[in-house]
């Protein structure tokens, strides 16, 4: 299987499966002498960690990061950093029930199809839980990163939604509430949702807005590079994403050119930023913010339409502990994502010019 890295010179390579003994990464070229903050990294692994609440699946793991190289006396060594996450809560028989059955919009079709055989226990490669290992070595590379502020929270969910711009945003109030919406009249229309799908035993989908302060002017290789690509391919290689949109987005089709260039002030900065920090694929130094869509969960648990491995329309009902929506614990991760694009950037344009 091909595909399992991301990025140039800060590397990150995933390995593992939902229900193996482990899943691990190694993070290649990140400098030397950089000093970890181990609590950083525990608490953006509690962020992303099953088990949370009351809104999210009932599987509890620890998510704890066991480092075997790269760090010593708490710095980076400059070599590969090597580490591994154990499973230790693995229910591989509730998932027995689709051993023979694909999954309405799952990757169990294509990955039988693809490789001839296929892990079925909690999605084997498939599963969300890989993005644990994104999060640990995200959380490197925001200390590496440190003076570029990266915030994401939930924007919608289903119909729900921030109708205010971030700017009037505080922040600080992200943690406050467990679908991680710092609009707190908002987040809790958003919970009541959540909870009334549960009930249902269906799924829900959402938007997480991630916004980039501070990022310095530069950043971003034109042609294929682009900053804003190098964005998009990171968010989209989470699972359950649909979709990404930075700056204006697609509200811009319908914008006269007059209406939406940035124009600029006498410092360089502009009076707006539609573009969204990112002009001709580099950064400009204005914030950078985007959106990411996230599907429903694929495995409901209600009785509904499948095929099997055989050919045959079956019934099927999911079992076992899922999301009803996946975007709480999805902020962390579109976190993590931004920081390794930004990270690898950073290290590329020291390459730019003397």
């Amino acid at each position: 299987m091909a595909g399992n890295s991301f990025g140039n010179l800060f590397k990150l390579t995933t390995f593992g499966e939902s229900h193996g003994e482990a899943i691990g990464g190694i993070i290649d070229g990140c400098p030397a002498g950089l000093e970890i903050d181990f609590a950083a990294i525990n608490a953006d692994m509690s962020r992303r960690k099953p088990g949370q609440s009351k809104i999210t699946t009932q599987r509890k793991e620890e998510d704890e990061v066991r480092f075997l190289s790269g760090i010593f006396e708490g710095k980076t060594t400059g070599v590969p950093i090597g580490f591994i996450i154990e499973n230790t809560n693995q229910k591989s028989k509730d998932y027995s029930h689709i051993k023979d059955v694909y999954r309405p919009s799952h990757a169990d079709f294509t990955y039988d199809k693809k490789y001839g055989h296929r892990d079925y226990r909690g999605g084997g490669r498939t599963s969300a839980r890989e993005t644990a290992c994104r999060v640990a070595a995200g959380a490197i590379a925001k200390q590496f990163v440190k003076d570029i502020k990266i915030d994401a929270f939930v924007s919608s969910v289903g119909d729900i939604f921030i109708d205010k711009p971030y700017q009037d945003l505080d922040f600080d109030k992200i943690e406050s509430n467990m679908v991680r919406c710092p609009d707190e009249d908002v987040a809790e229309k958003m919970i009541s949702k959540i909870e009334e799908i549960k009930k249902a035993g269906d799924t829900i989908g959402g938007t997480v807005m991630c916004v980039l302060q501070n990022v310095p002017i530069g950043l971003g290789e034109p042609v294929f590079d682009k900053l804003h690509a190098q964005l998009g391919k990171a968010m989209l290689s989470i699972n359950a994403v649909k979709g990404f949109e930075y700056g204006a987005g697609f509200c811009a089709t319908k914008m006269k050119g007059s209406e939406h260039n940035d124009l600029f002030n006498e410092d360089g900065t502009t009076q707006t930023n539609l573009s969204g920090g990112i002009q001709g694929g580099i950064s400009n130094g204005m914030d950078i913010y985007f959106r990411v869509a996230f599907k429903p969960v694929a495995t409901l648990i209600q009785k509904q339409k499948a095929l099997d491995n055989q050919g045959n329309i079956v019934e099927m009902q999911g079992k076992g502990r899922h999301d009803p929506c996946v975007v709480p614990r999805a902020v962390p991760i579109v976190e993590a994502m931004a920081a390794l694009v930004l990270a690898d950037f950073v290290l590329l344009n020291k390459t730019t010019k003397l």
